[in-house]
């Protein structure tokens, strides 16, 4: 009941083949159509092969009024139902049902070799296709009944994933950017302004101060000279006495 309410399909369609009697094979060999009165066929028409679930049919029409003439319902193929001569590609033997369970092996021709080709290959396509169903099938009810394999974490499950080729940062922190815009940074002892001092320029400024102190200050005495461990005490002595007498008298005294 299953199968009454499948659509059809069209595999194949031949415009003119013929129908021929033939004789009862003598042997297990085969049938061969040199055998048969090729010239003198007992039908001809237009075939038909449909596709109804996984049976196919082989129907034999009248190519006017498309009356029914014969049906060869296909099981499996290659079978028995649809035979290859042994010497030509392009005669067959099928065999028909009249659907009250009577049969009966008929000869059936192609005019053209392509023709033949075309109805071989349509019977192979549609078993094929049954053949990889019918293995589908096999392998769905074959992983239902299989238990399935849970593979979903579990309450508090975790997992830890390692990463290689990823070098550590250093826990100080950053580390300081260069100097920009391309510069050499200042050689030792410069000072931020880039140029450096004279050789002895601090003790030129100290002996001018000293100096313009010494031609500004007329009315403030001079202290007295400390006593100095040094062999030179004595020059320095004198050099003080002379200095404080040039003060006394109001001249001031270029040494």
């Amino acid at each position: 009941m299953a199968e009454d309410n499948t659509y059809e399909s069209m595999l194949c369609v031949k415009p003119e083949v013929h129908v021929y009697r033939i004789p009862p094979r003598a042997s297990n060999r085969g049938y061969r159509a040199a055998d048969w009165k090729l010239d003198e066929p007992a039908w001809s028409g237009r075939m038909k092969i449909t596709a109804k679930g996984k049976m196919a049919f082989i129907k034999l029409e009248d190519k006017n009024t498309g009356e029914l003439f014969a049906q060869a319902p296909v099981e499996q193929y290659p079978g028995c139902v649809v035979e290859a001569v042994t010497d030509s590609s392009r005669y067959f033997v099928i065999r028909i049902e009249d659907g009250n369970g009577r049969h009966a092996f008929i000869g059936l021709g192609f005019a053209d070799r392509g023709d033949s080709f075309d109805f071989n290959v349509a019977l192979q396509d549609h078993f094929k296709w049954v053949k990889q169903e019918g293995e589908l099938a096999k392998l769905e009810a074959s992983q239902s009944a299989a238990p399935k394999l849970d593979l979903s974490f579990k309450e508090g499950q975790t997992i830890k994933i390692s990463i290689g080729n990823i070098k550590k940062k250093d826990a100080g922190g950053a580390k300081p950017r260069p100097m920009g815009g391309g510069l050499l940074p200042p050689p030792p002892g410069a000072k931020a302004g880039g140029v450096m001092p004279p050789p002895g320029g601090q003790q030129t400024v100290a002996a001018v101060q000293s100096n313009t102190a010494a031609l500004l200050d007329f009315g403030s005495p001079v202290p007295a000279a400390q006593p100095s461990s040094d062999v030179w005490g004595d020059f320095t002595s004198a050099g003080s006495n002379s200095s404080k007498d040039a003060v006394k008298s109001g001249w001031v005294q270029f040494s």
